[in-house]
């Protein structure tokens, strides 16, 4: 049986993506999801496809890593090899050998939040949990609430205010009209929106992109951010609502997002938006 590990180019991204997808289920930890993928592209297919590592088995992708600030590797595994030593033990391998092509040599962190070998692997190596993080769930078999803003689907029209509030929501974004471009002109955005929500004086206040990964999968909400200037107000709540209900409008079976478990004000945001606060999780660091 043979693992072979690879770095990703441009011409089986769409594989990459697809693979991901099937491997989104309800009940499991929150794993790299298509819209992980969906959000890197922004930056361009070349870019990402540097940074996405594959792991196949006789010729079909059991693992899948990104490799992201060049210390950080977020990885998702086929619920099929949840358990399975012998890739647990190949991707343990990779990751560790400064001179392959997965992380350099120091300082690193592994998000590795499914795979039960893989994560016993990291803990028996030394690996130490990193900052926590906090992972939410919001059910979608029900009907969702009105959020009680108007909200828009972005068009290439009005994209304009998709960029200005997420460069007003995040101090150091570097998001431009062109990646908006480049990032729904992707694979991964043909099962994804963007939407904006408006104030009462038709101000755009709130943003959220929402990927789905399939009917009955998980979808998840990347990027949400609320205008600086707009805080305050429970914008953040109802762009999150609007969310949700775009998700269960495609199809997706539940609403996920996972954000600092010390950002206090966005759990809480999500919290208030139905979002059902699951236990914290950590990725392994390894230092020195």
């Amino acid at each position: 049986m043979s693992i072979t590990v690879q770095t990703a180019t441009q011409a089986f991204l769409d594989e990459v993506v697809d693979a991901v997808a099937l491997w989104q289920q309800d009940g499991v930890p929150v794993q790299l999801h298509p819209g992980d993928l969906g959000w890197h592209w922004r930056l361009g297919a070349e870019e990402l496809a540097q940074n996405v590592r594959v792991w196949r088995r006789d010729g079909r992708i059991a693992a899948v890593g990104v490799v992201d600030d060049s210390r950080l590797i977020r990885m998702a595994i086929a619920p099929s090899a949840e358990k399975d030593d012998l890739l647990a033990a190949r991707l343990m391998a990779d990751i560790s050998d400064p001179a392959g092509a997965v992380l350099p040599a120091g300082t690193a962190l592994v998000e590795a939040r499914f795979g039960t070998a893989l994560r016993e692997l990291l803990h028996d190596s030394g690996w130490v949990p990193d900052e926590p993080w906090t992972p939410l769930c919001r059910d979608l078999t029900g009907q969702v609430e009105d959020c009680a803003l108007r909200v828009a689907i972005v068009k290439p029209r009005d994209a304009r205010d998709r960029v200005a509030v997420q460069r007003a929501a995040f101090a150091n974004s570097t998001f431009t009209l062109e990646r908006w471009l480049t990032m729904i002109s992707a694979p991964p955005y043909r099962r994804a929106r963007c939407l904006v929500a408006y104030d009462a004086h038709d101000e755009a206040v709130a943003a959220v992109t929402v990927w789905s990964a399939g009917q009955g999968r998980p979808g998840l909400l990347e990027p949400m951010g609320v205008h600086r200037d707009h805080r305050g107000h429970g914008y953040g709540t109802a762009i999150s609502i609007a969310a949700a209900a775009a998700l269960r409008e495609m199809g997706s079976s539940s609403a996920m997002v996972c954000t600092p478990s010390a950002n206090a004000g966005a759990v809480a945001t999500y919290a208030s938006a139905g979002f059902q606060r699951l236990p914290d999780v950590t990725d392994f660091r390894r230092t020195g």
